[in-house]
């Protein structure tokens, strides 16, 4: 298991609901932003063929953020499970993703099990599945991600998604590197 310890660094992001966003996105980047299938299975088919691959950063306890505790409902300060992926295309990571979820509630998920499989590839197979609003921002990402020259965040969103007792924020921010491969506008 990768752990590492989680620093808060970095100023809050503006989190807003999706459609507050759409006006300052193109089309293709709505189409991506405001999807609700999953992301996994939306980055293989655009990948045309190239390889996939969930890039595991860092997991394990640490304290979220305090706009992660608040979308989860929980108490500032208290631990939960972290986990930073970079989901990649060939080469090029084209997004990556923090996900949190309260210690309380992982009995038995064994969340910590997926290594580099995709979380997406889980939460998708669960029958009672629910998912909240969606959220965006146009704010870069609080945690490390792939240092490669150039590469920034286009585009961030962000819900909770519920399953048998289990609140999971789920964290997406889509990269430069993933606009230039799919030659998506810059907006």
């Amino acid at each position: 298991m990768v752990t590492s310890s989680f620093r808060q660094t970095h100023a809050f992001p503006v989190w807003q609901p999706v459609a507050a966003l759409r006006p300052a996105m193109s089309a293709a980047w709505w189409e991506w932003v405001a999807s609700t299938d999953s992301l996994t299975a939306r980055l293989q088919a655009a990948g045309a063929g190239q390889p996939f691959r969930v890039r595991l950063l860092r997991q394990g306890a640490g304290v979220p953020l305090h706009d992660e505790a608040q979308a989860l409902g929980i108490e500032l300060r208290r631990y939960a499970w972290l986990r930073e992926v970079a989901l990649c295309v060939g080469d090029n990571p084209w997004v990556v993703a923090r996900s949190v979820a309260p210690l309380t509630q992982l009995k038995g998920q064994r969340l910590e099990q997926l290594g580099e499989r995709s979380l997406g590839s889980w939460l998708f197979r669960q029958p009672d599945l629910v998912r909240g609003p969606l959220e965006a921002t146009s704010g870069a990402p609080r945690f490390a991600f792939p240092q490669v020259a150039g590469v920034k965040s286009r585009w961030g969103r962000r819900s909770v998604f519920q399953h048998g007792g289990l609140s999971l924020l789920v964290q997406e921010y889509f990269l430069s590197t993933m606009a230039d491969d799919l030659r998506l506008s810059s907006r």
